[in-house]
């Protein structure tokens, strides 16, 4: 079972509850925090124990997958969520409310989740981020994750055009393994210089 809770200084790393909705929905409505994911901020509760049925109890109901409320140690009350996905991919994703931006919180928990998925044997990670969201990037490097391309995809939902930014870490011993999927996928694909 991967959904064991961690705990780092300042976090505690745990599973999303039916519990914590009103938690998600503190971080799922706010506009800036959801303008570079792929869905629309929520409007309500509903809407939010619609996302946590859709994208969290699935994957709890299955032994894989890693999904993690963000929770401060003082009050175990979710601010953010991080998470790795079983797909071929591996793809480390996250999220923060914003009043707890700038504090590091997402790369010490981001760090003990891939501390995680290595133990577990997954061979790499990746993750993207849209050109026009560095800071997200800039978590990638402090976790340990090094740029391989760029790509434009036509992104859904939210139907315009984004270069995203490719990030990757391996954990075995292939260092030179990047995943191509996006890379073949995408015409518009490119190395850029960083």
């Amino acid at each position: 079972m991967n959904h064991v809770t961690l705990k780092t200084e300042r976090l505690i790393l745990r599973r999303i509850t039916k519990r914590d909705m009103y938690a998600l929905f503190l971080i799922l409505k706010d506009e800036e925090v959801n303008k570079f994911l792929p869905w629309y901020p929520v409007r309500n509760l509903e809407e939010t124990k619609e996302f946590y049925e859709e994208r969290y109890a699935s994957k709890y109901a299955h032994s894989q997958g890693y999904a993690y409320a963000i929770c401060l140690k003082e009050n175990n009350f979710p601010i953010g969520y991080t998470n790795v996905s079983m797909e071929e991919n591996h793809d480390f994703g996250y999220g923060l409310r914003k009043e707890f931006w700038h504090r590091g919180i997402v790369t010490e928990a981001g760090k003990a989740v891939i501390e995680k998925v290595k133990r577990d044997g997954l061979p790499y990670i990746t993750a993207t981020h849209d050109r026009n969201n560095p800071r997200s990037g800039n978590v990638m490097q402090k976790v340990g994750m090094t740029y391989c391309y760029s790509y434009e995809e036509q992104w859904q939902p939210k139907n315009f055009p984004v270069i995203f930014r490719m990030y990757q870490r391996n954990f075995d011993s292939n260092d030179d393994f990047v995943y191509k999927k996006y890379w073949d996928m995408y015409d518009n694909h490119f190395v850029e210089t960083l």
